[in-house]
């Protein structure tokens, strides 16, 4: 069997979604659920404050976030592989440089390049890359492959707080940065490629018809007419952009808001950090299944309405959160709670190639990278700054259900634009 045949019957496309959740999975040295279980490890051995810690790691992220603009332009302009290969190798680097803190300096470079390297980049280019593969297949291409970022949350602080116990925290980074290096960065290196038009494939492992007489290729099947190719500019014109952007903001910025707080949160309600733990935990599992089928349906109903049923589930869990005050009733809020986040895992990320193509996602994906980093670093201020001034949540909490609403009418109202219609103003 030849290697063209052989691509044509297993499509190579299902590895390339492989190799997305293992990028996603080893974006984890830069994610807040893994950097959690360091930030007690500094405070301890150098006596920083708390303050000093979460203000320092807040900017960093903040910073990182409007660097995942450029990063995206630069995506497009060298491909996938070569920016994997590049930035799991500086993430390593990163890792050790970690490894090495000693002082505020340090720890604010750190910060810095694991934000933007693991939490922004390393999630980043997975779905572009699997964007590129997938057309009518790619909600359930990317519900395969946000499966690596559920096992990173699970795996993760376990497997620190294992390390950090059995031998110091300078030693989990080392560990990271080593299987960056020896499992991530080779699989990359050798597995990836760009487009399936690279390997003579189409998206979704379709072939092209030939017409039976000529034996000349007919235009293919495969792209259906909304994968038109829009540059960042021409995207920027349309209002379905800016609708977008707002609705990727929103969820972001509230689901941090209530994730930094919720301790605090369960504290006034009469809860104990125990079940606001337990609660964390639960939202995890809970998304897994959600985010799984979310895929299947963004191939049969539009994804701006998927995005519309994140925001009417946000306002349920908003109300929800203000009478939670029983184990019960925390219980519950933790699974509708999971159920939005998974539901908005998968719109999030395959509305940008449905609705502007494959060619430039890295550029326009990266300005709603930039939207949902910026939005996590401004979620904690507002709940912690009401709580101060009227000593409960209730307040915050009521305010904060304008924003899903403005999130649904912005999601709905964002139709996939149609190129002719721009080009004919």
């Amino acid at each position: 069997m030849s290697g063209r045949n052989f691509f044509h019957r297993f499509y190579y496309g299902w590895l390339i979604v492989f190799i997305g959740g293992l990028g996603l999975f080893f974006s984890g040295p830069g994610q807040t659920y893994s950097n959690a279980a360091f930030i007690d490890q500094y405070i301890e051995d150098f006596g920083w404050s708390r303050t000093k810690v979460s203000s320092l790691y807040s900017t960093a992220t903040l910073i990182a976030g409007i660097m995942m603009m450029f990063v995206g332009r630069y995506i497009d302009r060298y491909g996938q592989r070569f920016m994997m290969v590049m930035v799991g190798t500086v993430f390593a680097l990163a890792c050790f440089w970690n490894s090495m803190v000693s002082n505020m300096f340090m720890l604010a470079i750190g910060f810095f390049f694991v934000r933007l390297l693991g939490q922004g980049t390393m999630s980043l280019i997975p779905n572009t890359l699997t964007a590129q593969w997938f057309v009518k297949k790619r909600g359930r291409a990317f519900s395969f492959m946000t499966l690596g970022s559920f096992a990173s949350a699970t795996l993760f602080p376990v497997i620190n707080t294992w390390i950090i116990d059995t031998w110091d925290w300078q030693m989990a980074w080392r560990f990271w940065g080593v299987a960056l290096l020896v499992v991530f960065v080779p699989f990359a290196l050798f597995g990836v490629r760009n487009r399936p038009e690279e390997m003579g494939l189409e998206p979704d492992g379709l072939q092209s018809e030939t017409d039976d007489e000529t034996n000349e290729p007919i235009a293919s099947t495969a792209l259906p007419e909304s994968d038109e190719d829009w540059t960042l500019k021409e995207a920027m014109r349309t209002w379905a952009f800016w609708g977008i952007l707002i609705s990727v903001g929103i969820p972001a910025m509230i689901n941090t808001g209530i994730t930094f707080h919720i301790i605090s949160i369960f504290d006034t309600n009469g809860l104990s950090p125990a079940i606001a733990a337990m609660v964390l935990s639960l939202m995890a599992f809970a998304g897994i299944p959600v985010s799984f089928v979310s895929g299947f349906i963004t191939e049969r109903i539009p994804t701006n309405y998927l995005l519309a049923s994140v925001f009417a589930i946000e306002i349920i869990f908003l109300l929800m959160l203000l009478v939670t005050e029983s184990v019960l009733m925390a219980i519950l809020f933790g699974i509708v709670w999971g159920a939005a986040n998974g539901l908005e895992r998968i719109g999030m990320n395959i509305i940008w190639p449905d609705y502007f193509g494959r060619k430039y996602v890295g550029s326009i994906n990266g300005v709603g990278m930039t939207m949902v980093v910026i939005g996590s670093s401004l979620g904690p201020l507002p709940f912690g700054a009401g709580f101060d001034l009227f000593h409960n949540y209730t307040p915050v909490l009521l305010v904060s259900l304008a924003f899903p609403m403005i999130g649904a009418v912005c999601a709905i109202s964002a139709k996939r634009p149609k190129k002719a219609k721009l080009q004919g103003r």
